[in-house]
């Protein structure tokens, strides 16, 4: 299990990559502004989803991934 830093660096490492800096920065700003519960987050994500459907959308976003 890697630590609270670790992942805290490889997450700001992951948005400068996929965003840039400039807007990973705009990103962590708009999410400290807003209230952020993942719990709740979580249990509206995947509302009225079977674990069937869930993990088809899973292999085919592995799959495009390749």
């Amino acid at each position: 299990m890697i630590t609270d830093t670790e992942i805290k660096l490889k997450g700001v490492e992951a948005l400068i990559i996929a965003l840039g800096e400039v807007q990973a920065e705009r990103f962590i700003s708009l999410i400290l502004r807003e209230p952020f519960d993942y719990t709740i987050w979580q249990q509206k994500l995947w509302l009225n989803q079977s674990v069937e459907s869930i993990s088809s959308m899973a292999m085919a976003h592995r799959q495009a991934e390749k």
